[in-house]
């Protein structure tokens, strides 16, 4: 590899768009969590497609990496560079090329997040609905097939990208996928790219598919006597076809520590969040019964919001939550847990990890998406502090070794990066060597943001 060769051409194309300054390469060296500082050799900001395929070009030639960059929101170190190489920012593509309202389906540039579509497509009674919580880029989103608070309604990332345009290793701009809902037309492109954490080519557009805003919402709170009380109601909720947009987990030291920061008043125990969408009737009708069923748990508080104000506030709350905990231990980072089992198994998973927690020297706040099995456990450390990082990771391992146990996956939605890359081979075995095979056929020098979720070159 020839950094300084590569970045002479590189620089030659893009000008000041290229920069080697030593806070732009930290900051995109750094990760949101515990993965220590691996920042790249320049920081390229194309324009377009046309560009970012002359960046791939000349990286191949010089054998330099290349990482994609969209907010820097990813838990995993997903986004640093341990080998070096050139950081691709798509801040300067992050426009909204086309909303096609009749088909319910948006074209957007990969840096554009889902706050700013949200807000172009206030005024046309389309929303994107898939919520991660930060203010993701939407091509970020696609690569580490991203869900959150609302995908228990709605799905996840794999259910809303319907076609992407691509630049693969060598340079070669691909298009997959179609504007029809559904196609048989040969291997799905699409859904391999969606998930691949940009190790097999850096998306530089998406086709989106758009649901309407809903005529009516309604967000509730109810406390349990515990966790197992908490998911016995939502599993009996769904089994009675009620379809909460949100259904969110909080453990009674979460709650603790929200009502502390935030405001809060929620009683002292475990919680349910929840949002409902529909009709003014039907949302009324479903905010009804899940009270019903909720009370037949034990549940105590239900309370019932429907005024704006009061729902963002609810939310803005859980979307905090991350660093809302972070606080209470100033200058710490955190390990964040990210397994996903089946609903009728998350009682059992949850209470296994606090328990184990409670045995350790650390604290490890849970919260997370009852709806579809998926919850964090935040577990804190001094990222200076071996010992505290090596108790969080043996504790995050025996959660994924229960995880697997019961039908699970590691990672439910914040993906493998560098942070769950040891957890491959026991969930996959040999299917992850298929995954290395695709990805050799495809980025054969290994350049496509190496050191992650696949076996290396």
């Amino acid at each position: 590899m020839d950094p300084s060769a590569a970045i002479e051409e590189l620089r030659a194309m893009l000008g000041e768009r290229l920069s080697t300054g030593k806070s732009d390469l930290a900051l995109h060296g750094r990760s949101e969590t515990w993965h220590a500082e691996m920042p790249p050799d320049a920081v390229a900001y194309p324009s377009d497609t046309r560009e970012v395929a002359g960046i791939v070009r000349i990286c191949a030639r010089h054998g330099m990496p290349l990482i994609g960059w969209g907010t820097g929101t990813a838990l995993e170190g997903h986004a640093s560079a341990p080998r070096g190489g050139v950081t691709v920012d798509f801040r300067d593509m992050a426009g909204v090329i086309e909303v096609a309202e009749r088909d319910m389906l948006v074209r957007v540039q990969p840096g554009c997040t889902r706050g700013a579509l949200n807000a172009h497509l206030r005024a046309t009674g389309l929303m994107f609905p898939v919520d991660p919580g930060a203010d993701a880029s939407l091509g970020g989103m696609a690569s580490t097939r991203a869900s959150g608070t609302t995908a228990v309604r709605y799905g996840t990332m794999r259910d809303h990208v319907l076609g992407l345009e691509v630049v693969l290793a060598d340079g070669r701009v691909i298009r997959t996928g179609t504007r029809a809902r559904k196609s048989s037309a040969g291997y799905d492109l699409t859904a391999l790219f969606v998930g691949s954490e940009g190790t097999l080519g850096l998306i530089t557009e998406l086709t989106l598919r758009l649901h309407g805003q809903p005529e009516a919402i309604a967000a509730a709170t109810c406390a349990f006597p515990d966790t197992d009380a908490a998911v016995a109601a939502v599993i009996e909720a769904r089994q009675m076809g009620l379809t909460p947009a949100r259904i969110e987990f909080l453990d009674r030291a979460t709650v603790r520590i929200v009502n502390a920061a935030d405001g809060m008043e929620l009683p002292d125990a475990p919680h349910l969040l929840l949002e409902f969408h529909g009709s003014d009737g039907a949302v009324t009708e479903d905010a009804d019964r899940f009270g019903e069923i909720a009370a037949e748990h034990g549940a105590v508080g239900f309370a019932a919001a429907t005024r704006a104000e009061d729902r963002s506030r609810l939310w803005a709350m859980r979307h905090r939550a991350y660093h809302t905990i972070l606080a209470t231990r100033p200058g710490a980072t955190a390990i964040v847990t990210d397994v996903c089992v089946p609903i009728s198994a998350l009682a059992a998973a949850i209470s296994r990890a606090e328990a184990e927690i409670a045995d350790s020297s650390l604290d490890g706040p849970i919260l997370g998406h009852v709806g579809d099995g998926n919850y964090h456990a935040i577990l804190m450390v001094d990222r200076d502090d071996p010992s505290e990082i090596a108790t969080a990771k043996r504790l995050s391992d025996a959660m994924v070794a229960h995880a697997l146990e019961l039908g699970g996956t590691a990672t439910g939605e914040h993906g493998v990066g560098l942070g769950k890359l040891h957890l491959m081979q026991a969930e996959h075995g040999d299917a992850w060597d298929v995954m290395s095979m695709v990805k050799r056929a495809l980025d054969p020098e290994g350049l496509m943001n190496p050191g992650k979720l696949v076996r290396q070159n």
